[in-house]
Formats: C-alpha cells, structure tokens, sequence
C-alpha cells in the first residue's frame, strides 16, 4: 500500500511519505498497537533519506495517528474518539452509541454517602446531605477510555442506587425512569497528569497525560442535578465544541461600524 515518492513533484518528499504512510494506516496495513516498520527500513522503501523520515513521522505523531514507544519502536495509535461539549448535551453512552462503538461500563461503586463541602456547594445541597456516588470505569471494545466519578441528590432518584448502570444509559434513565430531564450544563477542561490509581484502572503509565473533564447539569428550573469529574485518556480522546455566533445588539454594531470607518486607510498610515 506504500505508494513510491514522485520525485517530479513539486509536493516536498516529507509530505509525500506521510500521506502514503497515513494512507496505509487508514487501509488497515497495520493494527491499531501494531508496530510499523523503522526508519531504516522505512528509508529502504521510500529511496529517501532518514531526516525525510523523521519529518514524515513527527507529523504523523502530531497527528496523532502512530505512536513512539522508547526504546520498542514506532506503533500504529488506537483510534480516538469523540465526545460533545457543547449544544449538544449528551453523555458517554450516547455519544459511543452515535458513533458506532459498544460502550462497556464497570461500576466500582454505587452508593450513598454525605456530600463533603466542595460537592455541597456545587449541588447546591447542605454539606453532609446524602448523595449518590457512583464511579464507573467507561470502555469501549479495545479498553478503556475514561474514569468518571459522578455525585446525584439522593432524595431526587432514590431509585438509582439499586439500578444496573453497566449497559444503560444514566441520562437516559433519569429522564424516563425518574422523570428528570437534563435542560442545560456547564463542562470545563484541565490537562492533568496520570497518578497512580487513575493509571491502573486506565492502562496508562503514571505521569501520561489525561483530560480532567468536570461537569454540572441543571434541570429546566436551574436545579443541580448532577456533578461528575472524569478523567478520559488523552491520546484516545478529543472533544467537539459545536459553536453559534450571537450578534452583538444593534447599538453595539453602530459603534464598531463608526470605530471601523474612522480608522485610516492603508495610503493613510505612516
């Protein structure tokens, strides 16, 4: 499948090396974790020299489609995955389900427990009121991908510490099973390093990097209804932002209009 380099061609070598290898990769030459040949072989292939390969790579890597293991050699990356952040409201089951991947879900815990003054605060409940704390470990069909920690007011779905969450949907059953519907949300975005039980249960070497992804969900009356903190691998995750411009009210657009056509032109300027 590795397509030979066109040395008549204006596109540099590096570039041409790189769609051939990404090419491959795409058709399948190699596995997701399976090793891809090395730069000398590589070199052999393409008839180019070993610095046109290494360019090749490191924006491959930067795509993050290989993957450079110190001392072992360069693998084919695990494909990564896609989850929403915004406009669209849903949570891990859905979005694996909408993408074609089998979500698997392990639940370490699934209890009540008194709500500390952090978690309080956030609910909007009295510090040691009881909540629900469920903690799940989120696969899909090649290992795991996240470790979520969610916390629920206890006294709005009761209902929920005795449920099976392995393959169902937790928004999905709050909505028709507990007649809560989830109207809005709030998620922010911390890059945080592996510690070592986060790095156990992920399958990832302590100190890799991961997403800390923490969330609050309101019901339509502005009621808290869930906080949960995750921690989702990063070189299996990506996020979607979907964004809708607001325009700025009229008066505001009047002045960034006159502002504009006061400024110089280009003949004007020093």
């Amino acid at each position: 499948m590795i397509r030979p380099v066109d040395r008549s061609s204006p596109i540099p070598y590096y570039l041409q090396v790189k769609d051939s290898l990404r090419e491959a990769l795409r058709q399948g030459e190699w596995k997701p974790g399976e090793q891809i040949p090395g730069e000398a072989e590589l070199c052999s292939q393409f008839d180019v020299s070993r610095t046109v390969i290494r360019q090749a790579l490191a924006e491959l890597m930067h795509d993050g489609l290989i993957r450079r293991r110190k001392g072992k050699g360069t693998f084919a990356a695990e494909p990564k995955i896609t989850e929403s952040l915004a406009q669209k409201l849903t949570g891990f089951y859905q979005d694996m389900i909408d993408q074609g991947y089998t979500p698997i879900t392990a639940v370490f815990k699934q209890q009540v427990v008194a709500v500390n003054a952090k978690v309080a605060g956030l609910l909007q409940l009295q510090p040691g009121a009881p909540v629900l704390e469920i903690e799940r470990l989120r696969s899909i069909e090649d290992g795991p991908v996240a470790l979520v920690t969610t916390y629920l007011p206890y006294h709005l779905c009761p209902q929920l510490l005795q449920t099976d969450l392995t393959r169902q949907s937790l928004y999905a059953f709050l909505e028709h099973s507990c007649g809560l519907i989830i109207a809005r949300g709030r998620r922010t975005l911390e890059a945080v390093l592996a510690e070592e039980h986060e790095a156990r249960l992920l399958k990832v070497p302590v100190g890799a990097p991961l997403i800390a992804l923490d969330s609050i969900s309101y019901l339509s009356d502005g009621t808290p209804i869930e906080y949960y903190h995750a921690y989702h691998r990063g070189d299996r995750s990506r996020f979607e932002v979907e964004l809708l411009r607001v325009r700025e009210p009229a008066e505001v657009e009047k002045k960034l209009s006159e502002a504009g056509a006061a400024l110089p032109r280009s003949n004007e300027m020093i």
